[in-house]
């Protein structure tokens, strides 16, 4: 299967990171390249871009599709959020721009051995490196029931995780719970036939919650942005898309708290926090898909864009 990848939000993401031919761009989450390719043709033979990603299949395929500008690349193989220790290994200081598209790619959806898709039957996987970490299937089998509560609330924000989590529970102790389509059903059952279809697939939000747990795509998500935007030279900039409310909450706050230039309680009459205003809020509000791009790709429409800038002297 060819690795598809309609890059959200393209010509935004590129106006976003203003970029300078010679400059030195960081793709957290490459993909298939759609992004980094057109990161990478607008660069000089002094520019460089990182291109990470922690997918082998997306390295295969992003190596196809930027190879007219392979000489100003470099592929790692990692999570962005070690992408810091990287920069550190390649003697790699100040970024001038840094892009991350958060959560899974339209490649890992749409190939159904991926495990990730709730409409396609595969064994339960959905882990991004398939060489490393627990599956889906462990789990959805190994988790106790008051785990598996905890991660359907928290990241699938779902209204039925305990009636979820014991139905799961109780169809294990049968037989282990082997694929996305007998996930999904089990799920489904958990609904009431006249509201099942009401807000889309039923199992969207359960597959979500376990996506990310399997992923570890929340933790340390803050952290890491704020290390990568310390990273940006003045005038550098950051964008990020999320895809939920959850991811794009902890960018947003992550945003916010860099561009503060006091934390000090409103009634203290001088300030002595010492906190300096690190980054600018390019965007107050976050940028959504056109209709034109929606129109072509569906799947942008919970897409958000919040970019930064580095303040100090250029």
């Amino acid at each position: 299967m060819e690795f598809s990848h309609k890059p959200v939000m393209l010509a935004e993401c590129i106006e976003a990171l203003d970029i300078k031919p010679d400059g030195i761009y960081l793709d957290g989450t490459m993909g298939g390249g759609g992004h980094s390719r057109e990161i990478a043709k607008r660069l000089t033979a002094g520019g460089r871009l990182i291109a990470v990603d922690r997918d082998a299949d997306a390295h295969e395929a992003a190596r196809e599709r930027l190879r007219e500008y392979i000489d100003r690349v470099t592929f790692i193989r990692d999570d962005f959020k070690n992408a810091c220790a990287d920069l550190d290994e390649l003697g790699i200081g100040g970024l001038d721009g840094v892009l991350l598209d958060l959560g899974v790619s339209s490649w890992q959806l749409d190939s159904a051995e991926r495990g990730f898709s709730y409409m396609k039957d595969a064994p339960l996987d959905m882990r991004m490196d398939r060489s490393a970490g627990e599956s889906a299937y462990e789990v959805v089998n190994g988790y106790t029931e008051s785990e598996l509560v905890r991660i359907l609330r928290e990241y699938g924000e779902e209204k039925l995780a305990g009636r979820i989590a014991a139905r799961i529970v109780r169809e294990r102790e049968k037989a282990p719970i082997r694929t996305t389509l007998q996930l999904a059903e089990l799920v489904a059952g958990c609904y009431p036939a006249a509201t099942r279809h009401k807000f889309g697939n039923p199992a969207k939000r359960t597959f979500q919650a376990i996506r990310i747990e399997v992923n570890g795509e929340l933790e340390g998500l803050s952290e890491a942005v704020t290390a990568l935007a310390g990273r940006l030279v003045p005038g550098g900039r950051m964008a990020v898309i999320t895809f939920h409310s959850l991811e794009d909450r902890i960018v947003k706050n992550a945003f916010r708290q860099m561009s503060l230039s006091c934390t000090c309680p409103p009634d203290f009459p001088v300030c002595v926090c010492g906190k300096v205003k690190e980054v600018e809020l390019v965007n107050s509000k976050p940028i959504t898909a056109s209709a034109a791009e929606l129109r072509e790709n569906p799947r942008a429409e919970s897409a958000k864009l919040r970019i930064i800038r580095r303040t100090g002297k250029e």
